[in-house]
């Protein structure tokens, strides 16, 4: 079940990044004409923005973010795992709250226009409590998946001491 929604993730990125490019090009390209979309600009932004949320999930998946571990990987490994739980605990609670305050903020914005697409601001800003939902389930799974297999799992929240490199990720 987690692999089918994991590929029905990664399809609906897929599929709004090509809307993306296809949308860009084509107002590009009629523009050229003399003919504008007006609203492309708009439809784009708001398609990246979720683009952008579904990729930030799957990163954390993948343990492939960005991160700065000069200071905890010299750490012996039960150490730094006590570390990335507490920052994955700190994390999990902002994210939960970006998921209240991003509802909140999606529901003020329910009549409020985007732009010149005439669609929805909540669009927008429901991005926000989505995503952040979508992170925080798959931060908690890692988080869960760590505590259950402390003592046989050598592989930690953010990151795998087995793997040091991007290329190795990629």
């Amino acid at each position: 079940m987690l692999s089918l929604l994991v590929r029905v993730e990664a399809a609906i990125g897929i599929a709004l990044l090509a809307m993306v490019v296809i949308l860009v090009f084509a107002a590009g390209l009629l523009r050229w004409f003399d003919h504008p979309l007006i609203w492309s600009v708009d439809l784009a932004q708001l398609l990246f923005l979720w683009v952008s949320f579904i990729g930030a999930n799957q990163a954390l998946r993948k343990r492939a973010h960005i991160g700065m571990d000069l200071v905890v990987r010299p750490l012996p490994l039960a150490l730094r795992r006590a570390v990335e739980i507490a920052l994955a605990l700190l994390t999990l609670a902002f994210l939960l709250t970006m998921v209240v305050v991003g509802y909140r903020l999606t529901m003020l914005n329910l009549a409020r226009v985007y732009g010149d697409s005439g669609i929805s601001y909540a669009f927008v800003t429901g991005a926000v409590p989505v995503g952040c939902l979508l992170l925080a389930i798959t931060l908690a799974g890692h988080l869960v998946g760590l505590l259950r297999n402390w003592r046989s799992e050598s592989r930690l929240v953010f990151s795998d001491p087995q793997r040091g490199e991007v290329e190795d990720v990629l």
